[in-house]
């Protein structure tokens, strides 16, 4: 829905409530869209956030595999005497 910042200003409470019910509401200036009108989104609370991160641990933890030794990683370099090939 388009409607201009004049007219929006007597129905604001109505617009309010279909923005939060979740239509799109956009306020126009002079036939242009300048504003468009959308809920927040309630912040989480605190074990939310602990169990997003440990979701993500988990999964990165998952996907993680074991490689080489970066002590030892390049080795190959070198030969016996430590001199670089």
């Amino acid at each position: 829905m388009q409607i201009s910042v004049t007219d929006a200003k007597g129905q604001l409470t109505e617009l309010v409530r279909r923005a939060e019910a979740g239509d799109e509401v956009i306020l126009t200036r002079h036939g242009h869209a300048a504003v468009r009108l959308v809920p927040i989104k309630p912040a989480t609370d605190r074990n939310g956030r602990r169990a997003l991160m440990e979701a993500a641990r988990a999964a990165g933890a998952a996907k993680a595999k074991a490689g080489p030794s970066a002590a030892r990683s390049q080795d190959f370099l070198y030969g016996d005497d430590g001199m670089p090939e």
